[in-house]
C-alpha cells in the first residue's frame, strides 16, 4: 500500500496500527485521499489472515476535525456541472453516490469480519467521530482535553456517515435526538457514561489498550447486526418508543422555530431508520444528507461558518508584511466588567496582565471576577483548583499606572465618555514604551477623535469586545485613519491568542454590529409604539431567527445606554438623526420610570429578585398610543421589518467603507450579535434573496413604514446590474484584481 496520510504496521501478535498523520495538515481532516487510502487498508486488513484486527488511531495532539468541508461543498459544483452536461436525473445520482461514500466506507468497514478499535486522543468530531462509531470498540484517552462529538448541525448539516442512525442504536431515543440537536462536544467520561465509548484511560496507554480488547477476543460484529439486537427505546411502533416523538418534534419547533432543514432532517431520519435494518436505515440517512447538502442554509452556514470564519481565524486581514507579535504581557486599564472579563480571558490564554484601576481596591475587586469566573467552572467540573491559581497568577491587579512599562500592548476599557478616555490615555502614554501599541475598548466611540490624545496615531487601534467576554466569540477590531499596519497585526494577533475571532472594521459612528444591532431594537421599538403587542414583537423576533426579541436584547445591553446613545447622536448629528417616538419610549422607560433593563431588575421585562422567570412588564400597554389586532397584523411582514433593517444597515456599511470583506461582515453578524445563522449572515441574506429581490421588499417596506427602509445607492446600482456581495466585494474578485 502507498499510504500518504496514514502509516500502517502489523506487531507480532498479528494487530495492525493505523496512525492517521497528515504531512500537509496540522489537524486530520476526511478527503477524498484519505477515504481512498481508509478503503485501501481495510481491505488489506479483511484480506490478511494474518491480521486479526486493527486498531485506528492519530499521530497528532488531536484525532481529527472530521470532513474537510470544502470537499462537501465541491460536491455542489460538480452537481451543477454535471447537470448541464448529462441532464438532471445522472447528475444527482452521481451526487448521491458522492455524497454517500463516507457512509459506505464506514459500513464496509463495520461488516467486513475483522475488529476495528478506534483510539482517540484529543479531538474527534464529525466524521471523525463517525468512524469511530463504526469500529467495533473505542477507547478515549483522560486527556482533559479529549473532546467527541457530532456539530455538523452548527454548519446547517447532520451526521450524514451513519452517525444518526448509530448514535439512536447506542442511546435512549430522546437523549440521542438532544445529542443530535445540539452538536455538543462531549468529554471523555461524559462519553462513556453515555453508553458512546467502551473505555477510558491514560493517553500513553490508549493503544496498548485497544489491542488487549482485539487479543482478548473482540469480535468484529456490530451490536445492530446481531439478529437478537433491540433499540435501547424500543421500536419505535410501541407504547415507549412513541413516548418520544411529541415531545422531540415540540423541542424542535421551540429551539429552532423552524427555520433549520438539517435538525428536521435529524428526525426523519431518526424516525425512520429505527423501523429498518441498518443497510436501509443508512440509505434513508443518505439521502436525507444529499438534500440537506444542496439546500441555501447549508451552503450558507458552511461558506459563513466554516470557510470564511476559518480564513478570518488563519489571518485573512492580517498585514502581510508583520512578524509574528502575539503578546506576552498587556495592561487593561479600567478594572470594572469590561476590563475585567478582558483580563480574564488574557490570563486565560496564558497571558500576563497587568490589571490597573484608580486604587488598589477597584483593582482587587477586578482580578475577582476571574477568581468567580474559575470558580463557576470548577464547580460544574469544568476546571481544577490549579487551573484557577494558575490564572490568577497570571493578573496583577494596580493602581500604579507605571506597571504598563514593559508591556506590547495596553488596552484601555474605561467608562465610555470621551473625556475620562482622553485623561486615561496622556496618563497611561508617559508610562508606556516607544513600540508599544495602544488599544480602546469602545462600543461607539469614534477610534481617530480618541486617537487624537495619542502621539503615536499609527500605533493607535480599537480592539471592542462584546459582553460577555468570557462568552462572545467575536471582536472588532477597529482602524483609525492613520492607524499602521503593526497595531492592526498586533491586534489581530492577540485577539486570535485568546481564541476569539477578529472582524477589521473602519472607523464610524457605532462601527460594524452596533449599526446593524441598534437597528434591531430601533424596529422593536417602533413596533411597539404602532400598537404591536409586546409579546407578539418577541416571539417574532425569535421566529425570524435571532436568539431573542428586541426588547429582550435591549434589556440586556441596558435601556440607559441605549437613552445615552441616542442623546449624543442628538446632540451631535441634530434631531433629524433620531426617531422621535423611540426617544418618546426611551424617555418614558429610563428617565420616568427608572427602568434601566435587567441590571436594575426592571425594563421591558419585570426580573425578579428570587430568579424566577422573567415576564413581560404589563405597563408596556399603557406607554403604547394604540393597540393592534394581532389577529390583523401580517406577522410574515413583521419579521421581514426585523431582519432587513439590519440587512440594510450592512449594506451601507459597505457602501460607507466600515466594512471592505463580506466575509467579515457574516461573520460579525452571526457571532457578535446572532444574527438568523440560517441565512449565513446580513450580506448572505441578501445575496441569497436577490439583490433585485431585496431592494424591491426595502421598497415595499419604505413606502409603508418610511424613509429607514430606503435603499441606499451602492444596493440600488448592485440591483441594476444584478450584482452579489460575494461576487462585487468577495475576496477572489479581490486576488484576481
Amino acid at each position: 500500500m502507498n499510504l500518504k496520510n496514514f502509516r500502517f504496521d502489523v506487531d507480532g501478535d498479528g494487530i495492525a496500527v493505523l496512525t492517521w498523520d497528515m504531512a500537509d495538515r496540522s489537524m486530520n481532516v476526511i478527503t477524498q485521499d484519505v477515504i481512498a487510502e481508509l478503503s485501501e487498508v481495510i481491505e488489506k486488513v479483511a484480506s490478511d489472515a494474518g491480521i486479526k484486527g486493527c486498531v485506528i488511531t492519530s499521530g497528532k495532539s488531536n484525532f481529527s476535525g472530521g470532513a474537510d468541508l470544502t470537499m462537501l461543498e465541491g460536491f455542489g459544483s460538480q452537481l451543477a456541472a454535471k447537470i448541464n452536461e448529462e441532464g438532471y436525473e445522472k447528475a444527482m445520482l452521481f451526487f448521491f453516490d458522492a455524497t454517500r461514500s463516507l457512509s459506505l466506507l464506514y459500513r464496509r468497514l463495520e461488516t467486513c469480519g475483522k475488529p476495528f478499535v478506534a483510539a482517540i486522543d484529543g479531538v474527534a468530531l464529525g466524521g471523525a467521530f463517525e468512524l469511530a462509531l463504526a469500529c467495533h470498540y473505542r477507547v478515549l484517552s483522560d486527556n482533559p482535553k479529549t473532546r467527541v462529538g457530532l456539530p455538523e448541525v452548527k454548519v446547517g448539516l447532520f451526521p450524514g456517515a451513519g452517525g444518526t442512525q448509530r448514535i439512536a442504536r447506542l442511546m435512549q431515543t430522546g437523549d440521542a435526538l438532544q445529542m443530535l440537536f445540539k452538536g455538543d462536544q462531549l468529554r471523555a467520561p461524559a462519553a462513556k457514561s453515555m453508553g458512546l465509548v467502551h473505555e477510558v484511560a491514560p493517553a500513553a496507554e490508549i493503544v496498548a489498550k485497544a489491542k488487549a480488547w482485539i487479543s482478548g477476543g473482540g469480535k468484529g460484529v456490530a451490536p445492530w447486526d446481531d439478529p437478537k439486537f433491540k433499540p435501547p427505546s424500543g421500536r419505535v411502533f410501541s407504547a415507549q418508543g412513541m413516548m418520544v416523538w411529541a415531545a422531540a418534534n415540540a423541542i424542535y419547533r421551540r429551539e429552532t422555530q423552524d427555520n433549520y432543514p438539517a435538525i428536521k432532517a435529524i428526525l426523519h431520519t431518526v424516525y425512520e431508520g429505527l423501523q429498518l435494518p441498518m443497510d436501509l436505515a443508512l440509505k434513508v440517512e443518505s439521502r436525507w444528507f444529499a438534500k440537506i447538502l444542496r439546500s441555501p442554509e447549508a451552503r450558507a452556514m458552511i461558506r459563513t461558518l466554516f470557510v470564511s470564519m476559518g480564513e478570518l481565524n488563519k489571518g485573512a486581514r492580517r498585514p502581510a508584511n508583520q512578524p509574528p507579535m502575539a503578546p506576552k504581557k498587556i495592561a487593561v486599564v479600567g478594572a470594572g466588567f469590561m476590563g475585567a472579563s478582558i483580563a480574564y480571558v488574557s490570563a486565560r490564554a496564558g497571558i500576563d496582565v497587568v490589571l490597573i484601576d484608580k486604587d488598589q481596591e477597584s483593582a482587587d475587586k477586578g482580578k475577582q471576577l476571574s477568581h468567580k469566573l474559575m470558580t463557576d467552572l470548577i464547580t460544574k467540573g469544568r476546571a481544577k483548583t490549579a487551573e484557577r491559581d494558575a490564572l490568577l497568577a497570571h493578573i496583577e491587579a494596580t493602581p500604579d499606572y507605571a506597571k504598563v512599562a514593559d508591556c506590547q500592548l495596553v488596552i484601555e476599557a474605561v467608562f465610555e465618555d470621551r473625556a475620562v478616555k482622553a485623561e486615561v490615555t496622556k496618563k497611561i502614554e508617559q508610562y508606556l514604551k516607544p513600540d508599544a501599541i495602544f488599544a480602546s475598548n469602545t462600543s461607539t466611540l469614534p477610534i481617530t477623535s480618541l486617537a487624537e490624545n495619542f502621539s503615536r496615531q499609527n500605533d493607535f487601534i480599537g480592539i471592542h469586545f462584546f459582553s460577555p467576554v468570557e462568552k462572545m466569540m467575536l471582536v472588532e477590531v477597529i482602524l483609525g485613519k492613520k492607524t499602521g499596519d503593526k497595531a492592526l497585526a498586533m491586534a489581530l494577533d492577540f485577539v486570535r491568542a485568546i481564541n476569539k475571532t477578529p472582524i477589521v472594521v473602519n472607523d464610524s459612528r457605532g462601527f460594524f454590529a452596533n449599526r446593524c444591532v441598534l437597528n434591531y431594537i430601533l424596529e422593536g421599538h417602533l413596533m411597539l409604539m404602532e400598537g404591536v403587542p409586546a409579546a407578539m414583537i418577541e416571539n417574532l423576533g425569535r421566529k425570524a431567527g435571532m436568539p431573542v426579541g428586541p426588547l429582550s436584547l435591549n434589556d440586556e445591553v441596558a435601556l440607559d445606554l441605549g437613552w445615552k446613545i441616542l442623546q449624543a447622536a442628538k446632540k451631535d448629528l441634530g434631531p433629524q438623526a433620531v426617531d422621535p417616538n423611540q426617544e418618546k419610549l426611551l424617555e418614558e422607560m429610563v428617565v420616568k420610570q427608572n427602568r434601566l433593563g435587567r441590571k436594575n431588575g426592571k425594563g421591558f421585562y419585570d426580573y425578579p429578585a428570587d430568579k424566577g422567570p422573567k415576564k413581560l412588564w404589563p405597563g408596556l400597554a399603557a406607554l403604547q398610543p394604540k393597540h393592534l389586532d394581532p389577529d390583523s397584523l401580517d406577522k410574515e411582514e413583521l419579521k421581514q421589518r426585523l431582519l432587513v433593517t439590519q440587512a440594510l444597515e450592512a449594506a451601507r456599511t459597505v457602501e460607507d467603507h466600515v466594512i471592505v470583506d463580506p466575509r467579515e461582515a457574516d461573520v460579525g453578524s452571526i457571532l457578535g450579535f446572532g444574527f438568523a445563522p440560517f441565512t449565513g449572515g446580513v450580506l448572505s441574506l441578501i445575496d441569497g434573496m436577490g439583490t433585485r429581490a431585496f431592494v424591491a421588499l426595502c421598497q415595499k417596506l419604505e413606502s409603508k413604514y418610511g424613509p429607514r427602509f430606503k435603499p441606499n445607492p451602492l444596493l440600488l446600482d448592485m440591483a441594476a446590474k444584478g450584482d452579489t456581495f460575494y461576487g462585487r466585494f468577495g475576496a477572489q474578485k479581490k486576488a484576481a484584481a
